[in-house]
Parts: structure tokens; sequence; C-alpha cells
């Protein structure tokens, strides 16, 4: 096995059985990893995204449940009927141009998916949490969710406002049994990421590889990408007995990139 492999389980020992998860974004990435890592965990998973044939099959291939929703349509999301003990927020998109080229709609859109969205699912599944006296929020930020970038107003913002958000509920929820976290990674990857190296190689003028070598990599101290599973290991992580403290907390997967 090599260093960016990892084996179901191999993190510290996880029982999540009996427990429930939502995981949005979870028809591929970083999302498909979570919900996968946390099935195997024993928890019983929904898949939530926008691809509802993707969903599907991820779900059928953890034995899971599949839902189909638009994260920016506030009636779909206040529509949803679940419970779940454990919310990973990860549905996200990108857009890429300067601010003032940035078309408004775009921005609002993806504030609505990335900020706005977690909101309303924590908002549903914390009276539930506490009852139990047990939950976990696990928000996959990102290191723009704590430094920013060019041309990427609105994901920054976003990322921006969601570590907010998780420190707030961190500190309401603390004290019933639930914690809340953010993951910040740097670049995964994921079909996010290839999209995003496109836009980057459009807007600077240069090629795909450039972008990877001398946009994405030149801060790391470790020159590689992330694993989708790498990331999922760490949401596990923050589920288990051991991490039961851990809490408000932006847990950087950079490779050392943000330490300059």
């Amino acid at each position: 096995m090599n260093e960016t492999s990892i084996a179901p389980g191999s993190s510290a020992n996880v029982d999540l059985t009996g427990r429930s998860a939502l995981v949005t974004g979870a028809a591929s990435g970083i999302g498909r990893a979570c919900a996968g890592r946390l099935a195997h965990a024993g928890a019983s998973v929904t898949v939530l995204d926008l691809d509802g044939d993707a969903a599907r099959k991820v779900a059928e291939g953890i034995g899971g449940e599949a839902v189909r929703v638009d994260l920016s349509d506030h009636a779909a999301l206040d529509a949803l009927d679940f419970e779940a003990d454990i919310v990973v927020n990860n549905a996200g998109l990108q857009h890429v141009a300067a601010v003032e080229e940035f078309p408004p709609e775009r921005f609002s859109l993806i504030l609505r998916v990335m900020l706005e969205a977690p909101f309303r699912l924590a908002r549903k599944a914390l009276p539930g949490m506490y009852e139990k006296g047990w939950g976990r929020i696990v928000n996959i930020s990102s290191i723009q969710g704590m430094v920013a970038s060019p041309y990427k107003s609105a994901y920054v913002s976003a990322k921006h406002g969601l570590e907010g958000l998780s420190k707030v509920i961190a500190l309401e929820g603390g004290p019933k049994g639930g914690t809340s976290n953010c993951i910040c990674p740097a670049y995964v990857r994921t079909p996010l990421m290839e999209n995003q190296i496109a836009d980057q190689a459009k807007t600077h003028g240069i090629s795909e590889d450039e972008v990877v070598e001398k946009i994405m990599l030149t801060e790391p101290a470790i020159k590689r990408l992330i694993e989708p599973e790498e990331v999922a290991e760490m949401a596990a992580f923050l589920c288990s007995p051991a991490a039961s403290f851990i809490n408000g907390t932006s847990l950087t997967m950079d490779g050392g990139a943000t330490v300059h």
C-alpha cells in the first residue's frame, strides 16, 4: 500500500453502528469517500446530491439511501424530512473570475449551496442530536476558508462563512453533546478540482499542467494532491470517541501550505 492509499478502517477504530449520517454532494469526490467510510464504520448513510442517478449508484454500493435535492432551492431543503446523528456538509461548486466580472447570480448560487444549505440542514438535524445527547457536524471547508485566493470571491466568501457557522454551532452544541468542526484541505483530486484546473488555465493563460505545478503545488511542502479518502478518514475520526473533545476547530490538510 502506498502512502496515499487508505484502507477502510485504517484510522482510529470508529464504530458508528446505530448512527445515521447525511452526506451532501455524496455522488462523487470527497462526499462519496465520506459516505463510504461512514457506512464502513456501521452508519446508515443518506447520499444526498443533485445528480440523482449517481447518488443512487453510490447508495446501492454502500447499502445506503439516495436523495436527490437541489441545495440552492430553499423550499426543497425545507421540505426534507430527515434525522441524522452526523451531517457532513460537503457539496460545493466553483466559479473563477475577477470580482468586477463575477456574475452576481453565480455568486448568490455558490453562497446558497455552500453556506445557506449547511445552515438549513444543521437547523433541521440539531434538535434530534440534542435530544440524543450526541451529534457530529462535519463541514468540509478548505484552506480557502482560512486564507484567500484571487478570482474566487464567492468560494472564499462561502468557506469563510462556513468556518464561522461551524464555530457558532460548536459553542451552542457542545453543552448538549454535539460537536462541529471544519476540515480544511488544500487541493483534492476531485471532479471539482479538475474543472478548476481548466478554469485557472483559461484565466491565467497557461497550460493545465502549469496550473498544478505553478499555482496549486507551489506552497505545500508535500508536492502532491490530496486523495478524497484521506479527507474521509479525518471525517470518520471526528465521529470517534477519541475526537469527542475536538470542537469548533479547523483541521488543516494542506501539506504545510499555510505555515509560511
